[in-house]
């Protein structure tokens, strides 16, 4: 049995989600979480993971709960993994 992994892809796509349905732009969003714009592109992307610091600053940058987002990821991982 492989060890469980958290799919950075799925991570970055559900921040995105949820950052396009505040309507909000990269940029925006990155300035109300106070990260970089390139750090937040990177995580959309797939390519980094966030911390969970970052994870917090972005999810109170888009008035949601951190436990939503962290839901819808555990929600897609499941589907991948069925």
């Amino acid at each position: 049995m492989s060890e469980p992994t958290l799919d950075a892809k799925i991570v970055g796509s559900v921040i995105a989600y949820f950052r396009k349905s505040k309507n909000l732009s990269q940029e925006v969003l990155s300035g109300l979480a106070n990260i970089g714009r390139t750090h937040l592109t990177t995580i959309e992307k797939g390519d980094r993971k966030p911390t969970l610091e970052t994870l917090y600053r972005i999810s109170t940058a888009l008035d949601v709960n951190m436990s939503d987002i962290v839901k819808e990821i555990e929600n897609r991982l499941e589907k991948e993994n069925s």
